[in-house]
């Protein structure tokens, strides 16, 4: 793999500017939200068999997206179509194995979609998501991370609790969630070269959630084909020369205008790790931020 985890891109001198007010916007701070377009003022719900989207984007983490691939070859939905939709750059050789492993994998009601797409594109989440949100077949469209684990029934549960829903955004009542992994973790070595793993259930635990967040927002497909995602923010739609923070993910849900509506989904599994993706640079600065996670996870066990 690569070990370049930064690429030369050219911004604007204000982007930095832009990229605060919005996230000052967002926190109603700034008066900003008149200078974009409103949703549909509704939507109407489907019914019978539908048509889900998942979007991941991976950028070393193959390790972990594993997991999330082969729960759909070991839990093949019954009731609904299932498209893949996961977004990689060629930078990363060991999601590309990764994805040419799958892709020999055929599963019923399953159709990978592999988007291979420049790196300073990818650490952008918004202009992946944004492309599918626009070009979607689907009925909803599930922007996930790749450390998602779908289990036994999941994406048929969902598809019944979508049935004739027509709100914008939904998202899964209850998640189970792993304590923080390390990359040497006896949970993660199983997925270290291409093949079909699974994850021991009794390795989780159960959380509510309170509202949609990145990895758990489902939304309507009529209003993705609409607004997209983040489509007419110009900051969010700029490739990037590191993997950035996803502040358009509260942007999106604002212009939106809702938190979402929590839905009942079984068997969602989320791999908790400490190892990031985009941590780069000085290894002391990277391991101070290792042990800021462990300190607010210790915090968040105990509030």
């Amino acid at each position: 793999m690569s070990d370049n985890l930064t690429f030369e891109v050219q911004t604007p001198w204000y982007q930095g500017i832009q990229e605060l007010a919005l996230r000052l916007a967002v926190s109603k701070l700034l008066p900003l939200r008149a200078f974009y377009a409103k949703p549909p003022a509704s939507v109407s719900g489907k019914e019978g068999k539908l048509r889900i989207e998942i979007v991941s984007h991976c950028w070393r983490y193959s390790h972990l997206h594993a997991y999330q691939l082969s729960s759909l070859v070991n839990n093949p939905p019954q009731n609904v179509e299932v498209i893949m939709t996961v977004f990689h750059a060629a930078e990363d050789e060991a999601t590309v194995q990764l994805l040419d492993f799958f892709a020999t994998k055929k599963v019923p009601n399953v159709r990978w979609n592999w988007q291979q797409i420049p790196a300073p594109d990818l650490f952008r989440r918004a202009i992946g998501r944004n492309q599918v949100a626009l070009n979607t077949e689907a009925d909803w469209v599930w922007f996930a991370d790749c450390d998602l684990v779908f289990g036994d029934g999941c994406l048929d549960g969902l598809g019944q609790s979508l049935q004739g829903r027509d709100d914008f955004l939904v998202f899964p009542q209850q998640e189970r969630i792993t304590p923080l992994l390390s990359n040497d973790s006896p949970m993660l070595k199983p997925s270290k070269e291409p093949k079909v793993v699974s994850v021991n259930v009794e390795d989780f635990k159960l959380r509510t959630l309170e509202r949609a967040v990145g990895a758990y927002q489902i939304v309507h497909g009529d209003i993705c084909r609409d607004m997209g995602y983040c489509k007419d923010v110009s900051a969010y739609q700029r490739p990037t020369d590191r993997w950035k923070k996803t502040f358009e993910d509260r942007t999106f849900r604002w212009l939106l205008g809702t938190h979402g509506v929590p839905v009942e989904v079984p068997g969602v599994y989320r791999i908790r790790h400490i190892e990031k993706g985009r941590y780069h640079g000085n290894k002391g600065v990277t391991g101070m931020r290792k042990q800021i996670r462990k300190v607010q996870d210790s915090q968040r066990e105990n509030s």
